[in-house]
């Protein structure tokens, strides 16, 4: 196990040090993506197949060394119930958009460049979920915005520039804030390794100094998770993202914000928490219906709504549900967020996967335009690549929670635990936000359904645009079902069978938790 943890993460970072000689050059180098991520894939499957499901909140493949004595910093590695399916979902999606590139690299670079950004972006993603030292998570943590910030500077689309600009300029803001609150936590509690202070349960700290660090640490992670007011980097990011970058970006890097809040604040700072809980809530539940409510603007006939950026804000408004989850300081609450976790990150890489398809076909992702394709064929999608559409249909409905698929228990789990919080939380006061919650599941529901029932089906009254009569298009191709296949699959698996994700994080919530 030990030995899996280490070259999960040391083979994408010397598979990017490759990209580096001239020998892996042109397509070699998007071959090479593809060999590395698809081993550490298999890393991955075989991390999970040796772990050990009885002891699932005990740290398994640890790796505890010296790395800078005069500090007290440690190399700290190892897997729990809570880390370990958020590995197998980055080591998934790195090698799904390899995969995928190695058909569709967009313009804007060498295939050695791509590569090597991906491998050590991925690098990032995978660290994050594994060390147990505070100096090192942030390290890990900040490790992925180099490679992000430049996949979208050289390979997005309009406005790439001040997207990206955007981008790292929001994330280096509050990692500075962030890496302070760390320090406090690691100097004042004596040790930076998390695993001690998760023990600890913030023993030696003072209520006012928990405070502090939940507000410094929380900045961080509020905006990369992303939670609103801090959101508004992400609709451009993703928008001007290429279609590999969209689905990274989604499915993984918003889930390192929500994974901080579980693995560092809760365990470490209970009592800063608990004062900053309500606050926590409320902020997700404006997220929640502000998401759904900018959505519902987009979708509008005439509004010249992007798919692609409606699609970034409903995931403000699912990752609401997340830190709505979380702020219940709850067994059942935190399970929520952490399931809403994976199923975000299965769904929503889906639906970035299909709409830069849909936007390759009819080089435009404008909604008025897509609903006026159907004008004139009578079906719009259905009509004309009719397994592009019903693909888009599943991950639409899947996203807003129909029972028997991913989408559905996160949201359903975080709001129960909103319906009885952690004792001392005022419980009025979150069930109103169960309430404005499920009014959001609502709103989600209405603009998603708007989004099947133009861009699928087509919007008779709209004038055809030329695309409506040009020559047939393809429908999914080879390696589009090769991409996006494993994410149906286990979009329904997970909706089937939610006992396989809550079994391993059950017991390492609870001891987070303190037992509770």
């Amino acid at each position: 196990m030990t030995a899996l943890l280490l070259a999960l993460l040391a083979l994408p970072l010397a598979g990017a040090a490759a990209t580096l000689v001239p020998a892996f050059g042109g397509r070699r180098a998007l071959w090479l993506g593809v060999a590395v991520t698809g081993a550490d894939l298999a890393l991955a499957v075989a991390l999970a197949a040796g772990f050990d499901l009885h002891r699932p909140a005990r740290m398994q493949g640890v790796t505890d060394v010296a790395w800078i004595p005069a500090l007290n910093v440690r190399f700290h590695l190892g897997v729990d119930g809570i880390s370990l399916p958020l590995l197998g979902l980055t080591a998934l999606l790195t090698f799904l958009c390899a995969l995928y590139s190695l058909k569709k690299l967009p313009s804007g670079g060498s295939e050695r460049g791509w590569t090597g950004l991906l491998l050590l972006l991925a690098t990032g993603m995978l660290a994050t979920f594994a060390v147990l030292d505070l100096l090192l998570f942030f390290l890990a943590f900040e490790i992925v915005l180099v490679p992000m910030y430049f996949l979208i500077a050289r390979w997005g689309g309009e406005n790439r520039g001040p997207a990206s600009f955007r981008f790292i300029l929001y994330t280096l803001l509050g990692s500075a804030v962030m890496l302070l609150g760390l320090l406090v936590l690691g100097l004042k509690a004596g040790t930076f390794d998390m695993t001690a202070l998760a023990a600890n349960h913030g023993l030696g700290l003072s209520h006012g100094t928990q405070v502090i660090i939940v507000l410094a640490v929380g900045l961080g992670l509020a905006v990369k998770s992303p939670m609103w007011p801090f959101h508004s980097w992400l609709p451009d990011a993703h928008t001007a993202a290429p279609t590999a970058g969209s689905v990274l970006l989604a499915g993984v890097l918003l889930k390192m914000g929500t994974y901080g809040f579980v693995r560092v604040l809760i365990p470490s700072t209970p009592m800063g928490m608990h004062t900053l809980a309500p606050y926590l809530g409320a902020f997700a539940v404006v997220g929640i219906l502000y998401g759904s409510l900018a959505c519902l603007a987009l979708v509008r006939p005439g509004a010249k709504g992007d798919l692609k950026r409606l699609i970034a804000y409903s995931s403000v408004g699912h990752m609401g549900f997340v830190l709505l989850g979380i702020a219940t300081l709850t067994a059942t609450g935190v399970n929520g967020a952490l399931f809403a976790n994976i199923g975000h990150g299965l769904i929503t890489g889906l639906l970035f996967f299909l709409v830069g398809a849909v936007k390759d076909r009819y080089g435009t992702a404008d909604l008025d335009a897509l609903a006026g394709a159907g004008a004139d064929s009578g079906a719009a999608l259905y009509g004309r690549l009719p397994r592009l559409g019903g693909l888009l249909a599943f991950a639409a409905v899947a996203s807003l929670g129909l029972p028997g698929l991913a989408g559905f228990w996160g949201e359903l789990l975080a709001m129960l635990g909103s319906f009885q919080p952690a004792a001392g939380l005022s419980r009025p006061t979150f069930l109103t936000l169960m309430a404005l919650a499920g009014l959001g599941t609502l709103l989600t529901a209405a603009y998603l359904l708007s989004v099947v029932r133009r861009v699928c089906m087509g919007d008779p009254s709209a004038e055809s645009p030329a695309t409506a009569k040009a020559p047939a298009l393809a429908d999914v191709r080879g390696y589009e079902a090769a991409a996006w296949t494993p994410l149906v699959v286990l979009t329904v698996v997970a909706g089937l069978w939610p006992a396989l994700l809550l079994g391993l994080t059950t017991p390492a919530v609870k001891a987070l938790l303190g037992g509770s």
